[in-house]
């Protein structure tokens, strides 16, 4: 895995929906390594610890890295003006693991759906379901359709698309794809783990955790999987973010 820390110019860092931005930063060395599933951990001044975004997208020497303000540190992300460098340690973790010849269902929850789109773009003619709170948080709806996906959208007050969450779609289209991959809140993917695992369906799925280092020297990220037989700790920055769902502990 290679990785490194450098600047990256920052092109726009705009506000997409109800406290979501669209960050974009160029540093053609380390931008066109990244691959489907990975991060980027971002310093923001003042702030000890760096803040881990997932990739986006990659292209041209680009970085896509949407993101939503939660805390004080994401909140000084989101006042990054254009034309100022970024230091950012990237790209990291371990990504999807994409076949050729397979179709792919690609769920997304919340801000677990930026990284399904970088991963739609490495596969062919993915069903990809989204699901949001309501329809003022959902994003990247054109960007999806662009990508060439078949896509369908949840919302869980039924304020846009479906009313329901992404297991309900899951389950009616289960024979429909070959293996799925999943962002997003932990509920979320024990319930998508759980169905596949029903269907004896592959799944890869994405965690989501504090982070402090970003490569695996420290613990703060530790999380309980399954390996032969027996329960041990990874890191999900150095072992992850994604993992075979079959093998995670929740």
């Amino acid at each position: 895995m290679k990785y490194d820390v450098q600047k990256f110019q920052l092109i726009s860092n705009d506000e997409i929906a109800e406290g979501i931005f669209d960050m974009r930063v160029k540093n053609e060395e380390l931008a066109p390594l990244a691959k489907c599933g990975q991060f980027a951990h971002v310093y923001v001044p003042s702030k000890t610890l760096r803040r881990p975004i997932s990739v986006c997208d990659s292209e041209n020497g680009v970085l896509r890295l949407v993101y939503q303000v939660k805390g004080e540190g994401t909140r000084l992300m989101s006042e990054m003006k254009s034309g100022t460098d970024v230091d950012i340690l990237a790209p990291l973790g371990n990504g999807f693991k994409i076949e050729k010849g397979k179709r792919y269902c690609l769920i997304g929850g919340g801000i677990g759906v930026p990284p399904m789109l970088y991963t739609a773009k490495q596969t062919e003619n993915p069903l990809v379901i989204t699901g949001f709170r309501n329809k003022s948080l959902v994003i990247l709806q054109d960007d999806f359709k662009k990508a060439g996906a078949e896509l369908v959208l949840a919302t869980d007050d039924g304020s846009a698309g479906v009313h329901g969450f992404v297991t309900d779609i899951l389950k009616e289209r289960i024979n429909e794809f070959d293996e799925v991959c999943a962002c997003g809140p932990t509920p979320m993917l024990k319930a998508v783990a759980a169905v596949c695992k029903g269907n004896n369906k592959p799944c890869q799925i994405s965690l989501e955790e504090r982070m402090a280092c970003g490569i695996g020297a420290c613990l703060v990220c530790a999380v309980k999987v399954r390996k032969n037989g027996e329960e041990i700790m990874q890191h999900v920055c150095k072992n992850g973010p994604v993992f075979n769902a079959e093998e995670v502990v929740f």
